[in-house]
């Protein structure tokens, strides 16, 4: 495995975690114009067609692939968009969401007895500080149910996260298809329960080229340019060089809204976001840090 990223790969790179990133905004935009629920069918409706018809299903079971689409489409972005449907600007979202890293050590450590190590202790104790400045600054644009939803779907992201590693290593972009399949049922009985036919239909007939753009960078540039982008690198690069690239997506989330949505960077958000990140730099660092001490 190499561990300096070249120029070219350090760009691939950048674009990931740029569109990634720039996808809070792109969500909050079009959440003015379709309901949450609504939005989020479409978006993974979209990524399994017409894919699955041209990606070979993963060898894994259907039960995986059926916990992995819940977790991620109902659970993870389900609630992400109903979050960010008025509860959460879209840069603290982008921050927030990230606490999926420490969720997903705290269930390692409750499902498959994995131990925490001091410097991770560290880490989420500097992810806690950050996220309790977030709670005490709520106001208009980011409410406690706004932070709860994000939370919730950041448990979910990270319980999709531990569903897809009993996978193995595998084809990611097919697996997101077809697990995909699995999310577009509840989203849609969701959908029809809590917003409508009248409003389903009525979106749908005013949705505009902008509103599918946004479906469309949802499903092909987030899910399966990012996940195939990301995989390909992480097949040539340690995950030591490239998983550190994640922590720019908060960055372009923050930056991307202040200069689009017009959100506020006033003190206690810079704060929130330094504290947040040390702790996930602390935790993806470490082990790098390690390694290059016993050499």
């Amino acid at each position: 495995m190499k561990t300096s990223l070249s120029l070219r790969h350090f760009w691939l790179a950048l674009a990931v975690v740029a569109v990634w990133g720039s996808n809070f905004v792109v969500i909050k935009l079009a959440l003015g114009q379709m309901p949450p629920l609504l939005f989020a069918t479409l978006r993974f409706v979209v990524v399994v067609l017409p894919m699955v018809f041209f990606l070979k299903r993963p060898a894994v079971p259907w039960r995986n692939l059926a916990g992995y689409g819940l977790l991620i489409g109902v659970g993870q972005f389900g609630l992400l968009f109903v979050a960010m449907n008025g509860h959460i600007s879209a840069g603290l979202a982008s921050l927030v969401i990230q606490m999926q890293v420490f969720f997903t050590i705290g269930l390692a450590m409750l499902l498959a007895g994995e131990s925490l190590q001091r410097v991770q202790l560290w880490a989420l104790a500097l992810g806690a500080a950050g996220l309790g400045v977030i709670v005490t600054h709520t106001d208009g644009s980011t409410t406690l149910l706004g932070l709860g939803l994000i939370l919730l779907a950041a448990l979910s992201w990270a319980g999709g996260n531990l569903v897809s590693r009993a996978a193995g290593r595998i084809n990611m972009v097919a697996y997101v298809v077809w697990s995909s399949l699995f999310a577009v049922p509840p989203l849609l009985l969701l959908t029809l329960w809590m917003e409508g036919w009248e409003v389903v239909l009525g979106s749908l007939a005013q949705a505009d080229a902008f509103t599918w753009g946004a479906v469309a960078w949802q499903a092909w540039g987030n899910s399966l340019f990012g996940y195939a982008a990301w995989g390909w690198l992480l097949a040539r690069y340690s995950a030591a060089t490239i998983t550190p690239m994640a922590l720019l997506v908060p960055l372009f989330g923050m930056g991307g809204s202040a200069l689009w949505l017009g959100e506020g960077l006033p003190a206690w958000k810079l704060i929130a976001a330094a504290l947040v990140l040390s702790g996930l730099a602390l935790n993806l660092l470490w082990p790098w840090w390690l390694q290059r001490r016993k050499k």
